[in-house]
């Protein structure tokens, strides 16, 4: 490979890389053919700058067997020092034509979904984020075993730019 190829390699990586400069922590876990309801995602980090504030994002990835139009979560924000805060959210998969609202080309779609907003990481140490689906079919108290459809679950922490 010629120089000038391996320069243009590196240079298209570096532009590539320095296009998110918001990111500070992005993961994604496999959600294997179907998603348990038992099942928790958990995502460990450590705290970023304790004196900044950051917006938290979770990130789907759902292909066409997802069969729903939208998605409950059960989320937990655990803090080092054992505090939890515990969420059950809600949000829009598709649109009311039916149409995937992620991003993406074909069969997979990605979401990314407000998680909290404007957060500050107050205890230095390690946090946790655990996601689970919270799904069941109307008027149904038992909850739907395995969901199919999603692909990836993932949580992101932004750096909000003042």
């Amino acid at each position: 490979m010629g120089k000038g190829v391996v320069f243009f390699l590196f240079l298209g990586l570096l532009l590539f890389a320095s296009c998110d400069q918001t990111r500070v922590y992005d993961d994604y876990a496999s959600v294997p053919g179907e998603w348990h309801r038992d099942s928790v995602v958990q995502f460990r980090f450590q705290a970023p700058d304790t004196v900044k504030n950051y917006n938290l994002f979770i990130n789907l990835r759902n292909n066409s067997d997802y069969p729903f139009s939208n998605l409950y979560l059960i989320t937990e924000l655990n803090f080092p020092n054992g505090k939890v805060i515990s969420d059950t959210l809600q949000y829009e998969m598709a649109a009311p034509t039916g149409e995937w609202l992620g991003t993406g080309f074909g069969d997979v779609k990605e979401s990314k979904l407000w998680y909290k907003e404007n957060i500050k990481f107050t205890e230095s140490g390690e946090y946790l984020v655990t996601i689970q689906h919270a799904m069941r079919k109307r008027d149904s108290v038992k909850g739907i075993e395995n969901l199919d459809g999603i692909t990836e679950v993932g949580f992101r922490i932004e750096d909000i730019k003042q």
